[in-house]
């Protein structure tokens, strides 16, 4: 959940500090400046739960290994629908309220 509030205030941020243009080219820009640290923290996160997924046979992991295979799975399936979701999302549905968050921080500006 972090990792897509994060891509969104991203895309916002670079409509608005950088003066991007709703398009594309900037839900591209933000997507790649945000899958470097999304996937460090997904790979440092399943470097920690190897151990518990590549010894399920040794003695006390019998509840662990299931934990970690859980947490494995659920790491991987919000880092892919991250990755793709977030941004077809922002893309299909975020235009009007992007716009209207430009346009209520212009007029303060003021």
């Amino acid at each position: 959940m972090r990792n897509g509030i994060l891509k969104v205030s991203h895309y916002i941020n670079l409509m608005r500090i950088e003066g991007e243009e709703f398009d594309h080219k900037m839900v591209v820009r933000g997507s790649l400046e945000r899958l470097s640290p999304v996937l460090m923290t997904a790979l440092v996160t399943a470097f920690a739960l190897a151990p518990l997924l590549f010894e399920a046979e040794r003695p006390g992991t019998e509840i662990l290994h299931p934990v970690a295979v859980v947490i494995f799975s659920g790491l991987i399936s919000s880092t892919l629908l991250d990755t793709y979701l977030t941004p077809v999302l922002f893309w299909l549905f975020g235009r009007k309220d992007a716009e209207r968050l430009l346009d209520d921080r212009n007029a303060e500006a003021f």
